[in-house]
């Protein structure tokens, strides 16, 4: 600019310097500099369940969502339609019409609750996964946990082939010259709502990409969060490299947003995170992976492999009794006769048997009188709870004698009497920090990635799945330090976030919950299929098919149960852990798919057990959730397992605070009253902080989809 004024300073009719001076000035202020791309249409948003009446905003199923038509009259199954953009009117079937919500236009969401798995009925960590448009989950997530999240995760489509991602339904063509304005535009209104709800004072939004949006990314994220610290990490995820033009490409880029006082930890790291090291899939074995833990080689003293069922070794088949107050082993029981499958119970104790998941009978080890030796010895440890008790752990003779020659410091040993050791080289004291460049055999795409995906749910379902490994080792640098963390991955894919996080609280015993959100898009090759055999987006045909439906919830309940999707335990164990897969992960999870309330058709105060399952959400998810039966609501709800209450009639405050006051594990209290006094006269009787006031007329308070976005 600072050229364009030297020249207008030289022109001489002061008129027309004066003239283009205005002009320049004009368009300056509109220049953006730095982050320069065009807003685009926001997408459209069709609203399945939602009935079709007139004067309903409408859409043709299966063509562009972007046609929008005014319903103008409904008789005999058809209705009568006029386009809202051009005015010409026409004729359909009313099954072949689908409501639809423009940007601005106002929604009011429902939670449905679609499945649900359960492998720890005690326990109060439920994941969820919620089948819907990110755009308005988000909205309803920032009702629900506004500056509460703490970390986001998100691996959004990389715009990098013509199948790669939609904008308003339609697939974005790689020759367009605003697929970078529109994958920008689709990001930009997303981060926008992700920003609320982190925690301002201490939080990180995680983001991968390829070479392909990287550059706009990096701006984007600098021009929406100037207030953060912005990080970018390279990291390889396919040492053999996929072909592009060009270099292939071997590797992929991870922006780190952090807010406040957050900052990646020190680790315990082994020397492959070194920025020196160069391991490849090749050179690495199961020595070398013990070589580099911090600490020993602890296995399980069950048995696996050959010769590892009860019947190869019965005097192997004993009952090892466990104090579950103090996690310690305080008896070490004789053989069981075969026919036998318990020993007499202990009072107060729990009876440890080498049972598998599928329950069958397997062996411990070693025998009962060489195991009392080891725990002398400090080389037995109490694992995680299981279903059959806990798991047990012992260090085996190889990784004992390394011990005892020195390549590994007793620091002291835990409650259970288990030492803890670990390497001279890298001892408590010696955590790290590791480079921008990360090469990491456990991150390879194809290994833990594909093939782990297949091995748990079948066939290939879903295309380049992340490694495991990689997404649990970015997530801890972040959340090591905090196992109650609230994890978001708002592009769910096929739902390797929460694995990972499952994982990550297995093997440290956090109870750290992740929400994840995707839509139910199928592949481009089977809407090609289902629409040649007459299905549409909504039939049930159609969406069983769907990514969350065929991937991400498989996989979900398939981890945590520790069956594939045909029933059989899974095989292997989890990298760097003795832990195994078919052992599950003590987690619950719901699915839930974001419905639409047609607000005009809704009685007043009807929808209270469509918004039921927001009002568990919003508490933390803690407990099971509460289910209404059919027929008329209660006074007031106070469900046993949960941790917030609900007063439905205001007359019944007083009964409704006694109960209340009797159960300290009460959180979050919501009360159902049109009176803004009402409302805080009675908040103010109430000990907890988190009192909500939900109107009689109940979808008011999540109304969602609002301009201000």
């Amino acid at each position: 600019m600072a050229a364009i004024n030297d020249l207008i300073r030289q022109i001489e009719d002061k008129y027309l310097r004066d003239r283009l001076q205005q002009e320049v000035a004009r368009l300056s202020k509109q220049k953006k500099f730095g982050l320069v791309f065009e807003d685009h249409i926001p997408e459209c948003t069709p609203l399945y369940g939602v009935a079709v009446r007139k004067g309903s905003l409408v859409a043709v199923k299966g063509e562009d969502i972007r046609d929008v038509y005014f319903v103008s009259a409904i008789s005999d199954g058809r209705a009568a339609i006029v386009n809202k953009a051009t005015g010409e009117k026409s004729e359909r079937p009313l099954d072949t019409l689908v409501a639809v919500a423009q940007f601005g236009e106002p929604i009011f969401p429902s939670l449905i609750p679609i499945d649900s798995v359960e492998n720890t009925p005690d326990s109060n960590l439920w994941h969820t996964l919620i089948e819907a448009d990110n755009f308005h989950a988000l909205q309803l997530l920032e009702y629900l946990y506004p500056k509460q999240v703490d970390c986001i995760y998100i691996d959004p489509p990389y715009n990098s082939r013509a199948k790669d991602w939609k904008y308003n339904n339609d697939y974005v063509d790689p020759t367009d010259s605003y697929r970078h304005s529109k994958w920008l535009s689709m990001m930009q209104r997303r981060l926008k709502i992700a920003k609320r709800i982190l925690n301002p004072q201490n939080s990180v939004l995680i983001v991968t990409i390829d070479e392909k949006e990287y550059l706009h990314l990096g701006c984007l994220l600098e021009d929406m969060f100037p207030e953060a610290h912005i990080q970018m990490v390279s990291s390889v995820i396919n040492p053999k490299g996929s072909a592009r033009d060009g270099f292939s490409r071997s590797d992929e880029y991870i922006f780190f947003v952090m807010f406040g006082e957050c900052t990646p930890a020190r680790l315990p790291l082994s020397n492959e995170w070194s920025s020196s090291a160069i391991v490849s899939a090749q050179e690495k074995t199961d020595d070398d992976e013990a070589e580099k833990s911090v600490e020993p080689g602890w296995t399980s003293m069950m048995r696996r492999g050959t010769d590892s069922m009860r019947t190869d070794s019965p005097n192997l088949y004993y009952p090892i009794y466990v104090d579950p107050a103090t996690r310690t082993i305080k008896e070490i029981g004789t053989s069981i006769p075969m026919g036998q499958d318990r020993a007499e119970e202990i009072p107060g104790l729990i009876q440890v048997l080498p049972l598998r998941r599928n329950g069958t009978q397997g062996r411990w080890q070693v025998g009962n009188v060489e195991l009392k030796n080891r725990i002398q010895q400090g080389r037995v440890r109490l694992g995680r709870p299981t279903a059959y008790g806990f798991v047990i752990n012992y260090l085996p003779d190889g990784e004992y004698a390394k011990v005892v020659k020195g390549e590994y410091t007793i620091q002291g040993y835990a409650d259970d009497g288990s030492m803890i050791a670990y390497k001279k080289e890298l001892g408590v004291d010696e955590l790290r920090m590791p480079p921008t460049q990360w090469k990491i055999a456990s991150h390879n795409a194809s290994e833990n990635g594909t093939t782990l995906l297949t091995s748990v749910i079948g066939e290939k379902r879903f295309p380049f799945p992340k490694s495991l490994y990689a997404v649990r080792d970015t997530l801890r640098f972040f959340v090591a330090d905090k196992p109650n963390a609230l994890i978001v991955d708002f592009f769910a894919g096929s739902g390797t976030t929460l694995h990972a996080v499952n994982l990550l609280n297995a093997e440290d015993g956090g109870n750290r919950r992740c929400i994840l959100v995707t839509n139910n898009e199928v592949s481009d090759d089977e809407a090609k299929t289902l629409k040649k055999q007459g299905y549409q987006p909504g039939d049930e045909e159609w969406e069983k098919l769907g990514i969350a439906r065929y991937v991400t919830w498989p996989r979900t309940v398939c981890s945590i149960t520790g069956q594939d999707v045909n029933g059989n335990p899974l095989k292997g164990e989890y990298l760097g852990s003795e832990i195994s897969m078919c052992d599950g992960f003590a987690a619950n999870a719901e699915y839930f798919k974001l419905g639409f309330l047609d607000k005009s058709s809704v009685a007043l105060g009807q929808q209270f057990r469509e918004i039921l399952p927001m009002l568990w959400l919003k508490a933390g998810a803690v407990g099971k959730r509460p289910v209404l039966a059919d027929g008329e609501l209660p006074d007031m709800l106070i469900p046993e397992s949960s941790n917030f209450a609900v007063l439905i009639d205001e007359r019944y405050f007083g009964a409704f605070l006694a109960e209340i006051e009797a159960r300290p594990d009460i959180e979050y209290v919501y009360l159902v009253t049109n009176s803004e006094d009402a409302y805080r006269e009675m908040g103010s009787r109430i000990r907890t902080r988190n009192v909500t006031q939900l109107y009689r007329d109940y979808i008011d308070n999540f109304v969602i989809n609002s301009r201000r976005i």
